[in-house]
Protein backbone atom coordinates (compact mmCIF):
# COMPACT_ATOMS: atom_id res chain seq x y z
CA UNK A 1 0.00 0.00 0.00
CA UNK A 2 1.36 3.52 -1.32
CA UNK A 3 2.15 6.31 1.82
CA UNK A 4 1.18 9.11 -0.88
CA UNK A 5 -1.78 10.46 -0.53
CA UNK A 6 -3.79 10.63 -3.72
CA UNK A 7 -6.44 13.35 -4.48
CA UNK A 8 -8.35 15.43 -7.24
CA UNK A 9 -7.60 18.82 -7.59
CA UNK A 10 -5.43 21.60 -8.35
CA UNK A 11 -1.92 21.02 -7.24
CA UNK A 12 -0.73 24.54 -7.95
CA UNK A 13 -2.62 25.60 -4.94
CA UNK A 14 -2.37 22.68 -2.27
CA UNK A 15 -4.72 23.60 0.96
CA UNK A 16 -2.68 22.20 4.04
CA UNK A 17 -1.39 24.27 6.57
CA UNK A 18 2.83 24.24 7.08
CA UNK A 19 5.43 24.80 4.36
CA UNK A 20 4.72 23.23 0.99
CA UNK A 21 6.61 22.63 -2.27
CA UNK A 22 5.11 22.63 -5.47
CA UNK A 23 7.07 19.73 -7.19
CA UNK A 24 7.14 19.49 -11.22
CA UNK A 25 9.45 18.14 -13.85
CA UNK A 26 10.86 20.24 -16.77
CA UNK A 27 13.28 19.33 -20.09
CA UNK A 28 17.03 19.69 -20.16
CA UNK A 29 16.42 22.26 -23.35
CA UNK A 30 14.87 25.04 -21.78
CA UNK A 31 11.19 24.62 -22.81
CA UNK A 32 8.14 25.77 -20.70
CA UNK A 33 5.28 26.21 -22.29
CA UNK A 34 3.30 23.16 -22.38
CA UNK A 35 1.79 20.58 -19.60
CA UNK A 36 1.81 21.83 -16.11
CA UNK A 37 4.37 24.18 -16.22
CA UNK A 38 1.75 26.32 -17.59
CA UNK A 39 -1.21 25.78 -14.66
CA UNK A 40 2.24 27.23 -12.33
CA UNK A 41 2.63 30.59 -14.66
CA UNK A 42 -1.10 31.16 -14.51
CA UNK A 43 -0.63 31.24 -10.38
CA UNK A 44 3.27 32.69 -10.24
CA UNK A 45 5.48 34.15 -12.25
CA UNK A 46 8.32 33.25 -10.42
CA UNK A 47 8.93 29.62 -11.34
CA UNK A 48 9.45 30.42 -15.34
CA UNK A 49 11.94 32.99 -14.77
CA UNK A 50 13.90 31.21 -12.47
CA UNK A 51 13.90 28.49 -14.86
CA UNK A 52 14.41 30.29 -17.83
CA UNK A 53 17.81 32.31 -16.31
CA UNK A 54 18.91 28.65 -14.78
CA UNK A 55 18.70 27.20 -18.40
CA UNK A 56 20.62 30.51 -19.99
CA UNK A 57 23.14 30.93 -17.43
CA UNK A 58 24.36 26.72 -17.33
CA UNK A 59 27.66 27.12 -18.53
CA UNK A 60 27.81 28.77 -14.95
CA UNK A 61 25.44 26.55 -12.89
CA UNK A 62 24.22 22.85 -12.28
CA UNK A 63 21.49 23.07 -15.14
CA UNK A 64 20.50 19.35 -16.41
CA UNK A 65 19.06 15.80 -15.86
CA UNK A 66 18.50 15.55 -12.36
CA UNK A 67 19.27 18.79 -11.29
CA UNK A 68 16.41 20.80 -8.73
CA UNK A 69 15.52 24.74 -8.29
CA UNK A 70 13.85 26.11 -5.63
CA UNK A 71 11.76 29.13 -6.45
CA UNK A 72 10.00 30.87 -3.21
CA UNK A 73 6.54 32.25 -4.34
CA UNK A 74 4.98 32.54 -0.82
CA UNK A 75 6.16 32.79 2.89
CA UNK A 76 5.51 28.96 2.68
CA UNK A 77 5.19 28.14 -0.80
CA UNK A 78 8.21 26.67 -3.34
CA UNK A 79 7.94 25.34 -6.13
CA UNK A 80 10.67 22.74 -7.22
CA UNK A 81 11.68 23.19 -10.86
CA UNK A 82 13.82 19.58 -11.70
CA UNK A 83 15.05 18.64 -14.63
CA UNK A 84 13.42 14.75 -15.24
CA UNK A 85 13.17 14.79 -19.05
CA UNK A 86 15.28 14.96 -22.09
CA UNK A 87 14.12 17.42 -24.54
CA UNK A 88 10.27 18.22 -25.00
CA UNK A 89 8.45 15.17 -26.43
CA UNK A 90 8.81 11.55 -28.08
CA UNK A 91 10.68 11.40 -30.98
CA UNK A 92 13.53 8.61 -32.34
CA UNK A 93 15.69 8.46 -29.50
CA UNK A 94 11.68 7.85 -27.66
CA UNK A 95 10.04 8.97 -24.33
CA UNK A 96 11.26 12.05 -23.00
CA UNK A 97 11.36 10.63 -19.03
CA UNK A 98 14.19 9.77 -17.78
CA UNK A 99 13.91 7.71 -14.63
CA UNK A 100 17.36 7.87 -12.84
CA UNK A 101 17.04 11.65 -13.37
CA UNK A 102 14.00 11.80 -11.29
CA UNK A 103 15.45 9.49 -8.88
CA UNK A 104 17.97 12.10 -8.46
CA UNK A 105 16.06 14.78 -8.24
CA UNK A 106 13.60 13.03 -5.53
CA UNK A 107 17.11 12.57 -3.71
CA UNK A 108 17.56 16.47 -3.71
CA UNK A 109 14.12 17.30 -3.01
CA UNK A 110 13.86 15.00 0.09
CA UNK A 111 16.50 16.66 1.36
CA UNK A 112 14.93 20.29 0.78
CA UNK A 113 11.67 19.37 2.03
CA UNK A 114 13.35 17.38 5.34
CA UNK A 115 14.92 20.67 5.90
CA UNK A 116 12.38 22.76 5.51
CA UNK A 117 10.05 20.18 7.18
CA UNK A 118 7.67 20.94 3.89
CA UNK A 119 5.35 18.45 2.58
CA UNK A 120 5.64 18.22 -1.08
CA UNK A 121 2.71 18.35 -3.51
CA UNK A 122 2.76 16.51 -7.22
CA UNK A 123 0.71 16.02 -10.50
CA UNK A 124 1.71 12.27 -11.78
CA UNK A 125 5.32 13.51 -12.31
CA UNK A 126 6.68 12.73 -15.50
CA UNK A 127 3.34 10.78 -17.01
CA UNK A 128 1.96 13.33 -18.92
CA UNK A 129 3.87 14.53 -21.77
CA UNK A 130 7.70 13.01 -20.67
CA UNK A 131 5.34 10.46 -21.78
CA UNK A 132 6.58 7.88 -18.20
CA UNK A 133 4.65 5.17 -16.39
CA UNK A 134 3.50 5.63 -12.72
CA UNK A 135 4.14 2.50 -11.87
CA UNK A 136 7.47 3.32 -12.65
CA UNK A 137 7.61 6.71 -10.99
CA UNK A 138 5.58 5.93 -8.16
CA UNK A 139 8.14 3.58 -6.24
CA UNK A 140 11.31 6.42 -6.83
CA UNK A 141 8.63 8.83 -4.91
CA UNK A 142 8.21 5.93 -2.16
CA UNK A 143 11.99 5.21 -1.63
CA UNK A 144 12.66 8.89 -2.18
CA UNK A 145 10.30 10.77 0.10
CA UNK A 146 7.79 8.75 2.21
CA UNK A 147 10.21 6.16 3.83
CA UNK A 148 11.91 9.84 5.01
CA UNK A 149 8.67 10.44 6.52
CA UNK A 150 8.18 13.44 4.22
CA UNK A 151 4.31 13.58 3.31
CA UNK A 152 3.15 13.46 -0.70
CA UNK A 153 0.10 15.13 -2.22
CA UNK A 154 -0.39 13.23 -5.86
CA UNK A 155 -3.27 15.53 -7.47
CA UNK A 156 -5.24 13.99 -10.43
CA UNK A 157 -6.60 16.94 -12.26
CA UNK A 158 -10.48 17.22 -12.72
CA UNK A 159 -13.60 15.55 -12.01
Amino acid sequence: MSGIRYVRGDATVPSVKGVKVITHLSNDLGGWGKGFVLAISRRRPEPEAAYRAWHRDRAANDFGLGAVQFVQVERYVWVANMIGQRGPRTGSKGVPVRYEAIDTALETLAERAGELGATVHMPRIGCGLAGGKWSRVEPLIEERLIRRGIQVTVYDHGE
